[in-house]
């Protein structure tokens, strides 16, 4: 056994030991930055690396999960919250190789739920999130309640934007309504559509710096993923690009956007004592 074999051995003996998956909040500061289809090509990318992934879908009003992981779901979280369906019933195998929760407008009605019936949920969503090992939520854009209900719970927010002005103004808006309401865990600036990784870079350096000026706080670098058109023509099939095209460029960058995920998480502790989805639940609350 290499060295490496044993290195991805003892993380994944880490990974079972656990008892509380990571949670990875991705979003964004305005639409059309790409976020939901980041959110599917990670999961697939972890879950070809033996992780068990459960992809949380809560763009409220503008769940899209489904259609670029090439799925019908009969059911979604809105028949959970209105009690009809149980959670099981509405997780979703993807072929991709991970679990998918179909999310809907429905969502938004969490907040208006009885204390037994949000005690219902969560306790549903927990016991689900305790056989994985990586919970990655799409939220949808901007600063709304239910996007940060999400955001301000994860243990890792990463903030998607493009290299144009207004989402990079977006994004460090988002960025500091986080830092306000005292967000649980770290903060990450992820750059899609880049030319290079340089530009990616000076994206991010411009919002970490400002960040650290004004809001007193650090702001990782996550990654980038480079503008390819292999991007687009798997949209218009339905299909990751990390599998259907696997040596683009932009894969490349998924992949090593996982394999930093795969390391960190498993030697970075805890930031809260609490699982997420009762932190999740003390916010609605």
């Amino acid at each position: 056994m290499t060295v490496m074999d044993q290195a991805t051995h003892l993380r994944e003996i880490a990974r079972r030991a656990s008892t509380r998956a990571q949670t990875i909040a991705i979003t964004s500061g305005k639409g059309g930055v790409g976020k939901t289809n980041l959110s599917v090509n990670l999961a697939t990318v972890l879950a070809s690396m033996h992780r068990r992934v459960i992809l949380l879908d809560a763009d409220l009003g503008l769940a899209n999960a489904d259609i670029l992981c090439n799925v019908q779901p009969r059911f979604n979280l809105a028949h959970v919250v209105a009690a009809q369906r149980s959670l099981p019933e509405v997780v979703t195998k993807v072929p991709a190789g991970f679990s998918l929760i179909p999310g809907a407008s429905g969502l938004a009605k969490m907040a208006d739920l009885t204390e037994s019936d949000r005690r219902r949920i969560v306790t549903d969503l927990d016991s689900l999130a305790d056989s994985s090992d990586t919970l990655i939520i799409d939220t949808g854009a901007g600063i709304g309640r239910n996007v940060l209900s999400f955001t301000s719970t994860a243990d890792h927010v990463v903030v998607v934007t493009t290299p144009e002005p207004t989402a990079i103004t977006d994004a460090y808006a988002v960025m500091k309504v986080l830092v306000r309401c005292g967000t649980a865990g770290k903060i990450s600036v992820m750059v899609n559509m880049a030319k290079n990784r340089e530009e990616a870079r000076q994206v991010h350096e411009r919002m970490a710096s400002v960040a650290r000026q004004f809001l007193k706080t650090d702001v990782t670098f996550a990654g980038y993923v480079v503008a390819d058109l292999a991007v687009q023509q798997s949209v218009r099939k339905r299909v990751p690009f990390v599998q259907q095209f696997p040596h683009s460029a932009a894969s490349q960058c998924i992949q090593a956007w996982a394999n930093r995920i795969d390391h960190h998480v498993d030697v970075t502790p805890h930031p809260a004592p609490t699982g997420f989805f009762s932190r999740l639940a003390s916010w609605w609350r």
